[in-house]
């Protein structure tokens, strides 16, 4: 299915954040009219960026509806890219969500860009169920409303991910080391979520996966990129990786932080589980599109090293 532009206009809302602006940049370069919502005290440098690459921005108190819905007048959806604890995902949000209405846009993109949360149940992820609570609201709002899941982001795993340790020369799993996981790269994201932008058919739910590799995947191809032997380490099972979530959380609680230590753990926990595993994939929805593997990936990144 092709996203056709035919001049339409989209707002994007986090779009000083690193998926928003590749978002908004995606949307300019398919010929789109792109507005963005900043808040007065948002880094002027970012600002000035998203101008100079065409965005029409519009600085505005998050907190007055009516600000934010003069902004969305006339917009053909709104595209959530906004990133926070709480007050973000679901104050601020909602605020966007309340604007989009009241200016009449047809369809909204909340931000949620991470694996499908609907699977799983409350507790088992702080910041997941934020967005289980947003779409309480989303789904009795009067607007259509389409959700991107993408798994995580293959972008950590060259570092900000514990999984692959370079230097070590081991990749670290929990659980099964044949479970596959969904990595999806920012950049293929935002390309996808550009697309459903432009797209006024798309559904509830869409399912994205650059690629689905194992931990065992991932150890043969370090092995291979890096021209020497890789090992597994597993570090315990889904049990144990609970428990030291507990630990973790009760020994640095961090919970004025969006990415605690334990966070992450939560993360990790979601993935290796065996409701995580995709029914179906909407990678070909867009033709056209190049989805990044992880070997791809991985091979960029050592060779920089």
């Amino acid at each position: 299915m092709q996203s056709k532009c035919l001049g339409k206009a989209i707002l994007v809302a986090g779009a000083t954040g690193n998926l928003g602006g590749q978002i908004t940049r995606a949307l300019i370069s398919k010929g789109a009219e792109v507005r963005v919502i900043v808040r007065p005290d948002s880094d002027p440098k970012k600002v000035i960026s998203l101008e100079d690459a065409g965005a029409k921005v519009f600085k505005v108190d998050m907190s007055k509806i009516d600000e934010v819905a003069e902004a969305c007048e006339g917009v053909d959806c709104v595209v959530s890219a906004m990133a926070g604890l709480r007050d973000v995902i679901i104050d601020s949000q909602k605020v966007l969500l309340d604007a989009a209405v009241k200016a009449g846009v047809p369809r909204f993109i909340p931000s949620d860009y991470s694996i499908d949360f609907t699977k799983f149940s409350p507790g088992e992820n702080r910041n997941l169920d934020w967005r289980r609570e947003f779409h309480t609201l989303l789904d009795a709002a009067p607007i259509k409303a389409t959700t991107i899941f993408c798994g995580a982001f293959a972008d950590m795993l060259t570092g900000q991910m514990p999984l692959i340790f370079f230097k070590q020369k081991l990749v670290l799993y929990w659980g099964k080391a044949e479970h596959t996981m969904q990595f999806t790269t920012v950049d293929n994201t935002a390309e996808f979520t550009a697309n459903a932008a432009l797209d006024p058919s798309t559904p509830r739910f869409l399912w994205i996966a650059g690629d689905q590799p194992t931990p065992r995947d991932i150890r043969q191809v370090m092995t291979e990129i890096s021209g020497k032997k890789f090992h597994l380490l597993r570090t315990g099972g889904p049990g144990w990786l609970s428990t030291i979530i507990k630990i973790a959380r009760k020994m640095a609680p961090g919970e004025t932080e969006l990415y605690p230590a334990w966070q992450g753990m939560q993360y990790m926990r979601n993935m290796i589980d065996e409701r995580s595993t995709l029914d179906r994939i909407d990678n070909d929805r867009y033709p056209g599109m190049k989805w990044t593997k992880v070997r791809e990936l991985l091979a960029a990144f050592h060779h920089k090293a």
